[in-house]
């Protein structure tokens, strides 16, 4: 074989395995940096869990069910309403409301959502969407450590249209502990 050939042949071998070795790498330190989703909700849970504990001090809702609720309704602090209106609870407008709206699509085109100034503001203004209803009156005589209860109380008062709501919060429940909250 001649020496220049040789050369050629080894050169491209050898560019051949550094191009492999760095798309490996880039490969490697991606999957190390992406986040998955049990993380982002672990992380939502460590910002607004003091805040769920405190409503439930002063409002008795079981902490455990309003984190489940925000992480569920917000797409753990994702989705659209979470980031634009800071409403971690897809409350609507209703016609009581006065402050800040914002219009988004959700069951129907262009929806009326409430919009508040940070997401504490969002937390307290469920607590108070929740006691101030008549529709959901009677949960309040359901034991706070009774998450299952709650759920399904949720549910039956027609909180949300989605006809698995309670199984979706009892879930985020078990899954990531929530009820230590109560």
């Amino acid at each position: 074989m001649d020496v220049n050939k040789f050369i050629k042949f080894f050169s491209l071998i050898l560019i051949s395995l550094i191009t492999f070795s760095c798309g490996t790498i880039n490969r490697i330190n991606q999957s190390n940096t992406s986040i998955t989703i049990d993380q982002k909700i672990e992380r939502y849970i460590k910002l607004y869990a003091p805040i769920a504990k405190k409503q439930m001090k002063v409002y008795k809702i079981p902490a455990s069910i309003t984190m489940a609720q925000g992480i569920l309704e917000s797409g753990y602090g994702e989705a659209t309403l979470a980031k634009k209106a800071n409403n971690h609870f897809g409350i609507k407008c209703h016609k009581d409301w006065k402050g800040k709206k914002i219009y988004h699509d959700d069951d129907e085109e262009n929806e009326c959502f409430r919009s508040y100034r940070n997401p504490v503001k969002s937390y307290k203004d469920h607590s108070l969407f929740l006691v101030n209803r008549d529709r959901y009156r009677f949960l309040f005589d359901i034991n706070k450590k009774d998450y299952k209860a709650w759920a399904e109380g949720l549910k039956k008062a027609g909180y949300a249209t989605d006809p698995e709501y309670s199984i979706k919060l009892i879930s985020l429940i078990e899954r990531f502990s929530l009820s230590q909250l109560d």
